[in-house]
């Protein structure tokens, strides 16, 4: 019985080693399918929260929908990107910006012309007639004049990762057509909150002054303005041509948009995801731009049913540049002589 009882328990210690053995073994092969699966979809470590006041429809949510594709696929799945548009998180892109400098999200698309608020000189974007079109807006915005305004970025908490744009303005209005500076002599102008567009319709003799994008609307429908300037596809997209009868296409000035993160953020990244977002950002924002002014021509025809529209000619557009002088001299202390001259040089 003793030989038994031997036999007995070697063969259930056999049975506990032989279960052990197979349990690390099990556990090892968890762990290694888990690996395998972070792997392929990654570990969703980052997430990037973006803010825009600009509608679904509109070409920066398609952009920024085409960003979060590329930043997601470009890092493996470590950063996970998360939309909100229509001003669902900040009414104003002033708040939106305020918002990423406090690190209250990561990310935000706005218009160059408030960014001036943090930044003056980023008021050389905004000068009347600088850009003849979106060809040499892009040269500009490209090249030195673009990485110059980028560069600075980061003294104020924010770091640049790419141009896009809301494109080139256009003037509306409930009253009247537009044709020279003093059809604007006593109108009511929204503008967006920028020193330079505000003086520059000042001067023109309206009374201009900034309000939140995301209620434009109902201010236009309740009359607190007569009229507003903005891109063909926004007029379009917002249906402001509902709420106005006369469009002018006066090209006046070109809006870049510019995509920005919190520099604490952007910064506590890996090097490698840091240059894999400024990749997908440059790419969704060259895609953007195809996109926006598909919308302008869209839109175009979309407003001919609506509005009385007419176009300035090349005399009626010198009036207004003539107009506008002492703009650029009001503004040269802000944005600085040689980038004064900088820009300036793309009008020529």
């Amino acid at each position: 019985m003793k030989k038994v009882y031997q036999l007995l328990g070697f063969i259930l210690l056999m049975m506990l080693i032989s279960a052990c053995t197979l349990g690390a073994t099990s556990e090892k092969k968890t762990e290694e399918d888990s690996v395998e699966a972070n792997e392929q979809k990654g570990s969703g470590e980052y997430i990037v929260g973006i803010t825009y006041t600009t509608p679904e429809t509109g070409s920066t949510h398609m952009g920024m929908e085409k960003f979060k594709e590329l930043a997601e696929e470009k890092t493996n799945g470590e950063v996970v990107v998360e939309l909100y548009p229509s001003g669902q998180l900040y009414a104003s892109e002033r708040e939106a910006i305020e918002a990423v400098q406090a690190g209250n999200i990561e990310m935000t698309v706005a218009a160059s012309a408030p960014v001036a608020g943090f930044d003056k000189r980023f008021l050389a974007l905004d000068l009347p007639f600088i850009f003849p079109d979106h060809d040499t807006a892009y040269e500009a915005l490209d090249g030195e004049l673009g990485q110059t305004l980028l560069d600075g970025l980061p003294e104020i908490g924010l770091v640049g990762l790419a141009y896009g744009e809301t494109g080139m303005r256009q003037l509306s209005n409930s009253k009247r057509p537009i044709e020279s500076p003093e059809d604007l002599a006593g109108l009511k102008i929204r503008t967006m909150e920028n020193e330079v567009h505000i003086d520059t319709f000042n001067e023109y003799g309206s009374n201009a002054s900034p309000f939140a994008f995301g209620e434009l609307y109902s201010a236009l429908q309740q009359n607190i303005y007569d009229g507003m300037e903005n891109p063909i596809n926004l007029v379009d997209q917002m249906k402001f041509y509902e709420v106005q009868d006369y469009l002018t296409i006066s090209n006046h000035a070109y809006t870049a948009t510019v995509g920005f993160m919190n520099a604490d953020f952007f910064n506590s990244l890996p090097e490698d995801l840091q240059e894999k977002l400024k990749e997908a950002a440059l790419e969704a924002m060259d895609y953007q731009r195809e996109i926006a002014r598909q919308q302008d021509e869209d839109g175009l025809e979309v407003i001919k049913e609506h509005m009385e529209i007419n176009e300035l000619t090349d005399e009626q557009k010198q009036q207004f540049i003539d107009s506008a002088a002492p703009i650029f001299e009001k503004y040269e202390d802000d944005i600085g002589t040689e980038l004064m001259e900088l820009a300036r040089s793309y009008s020529k």
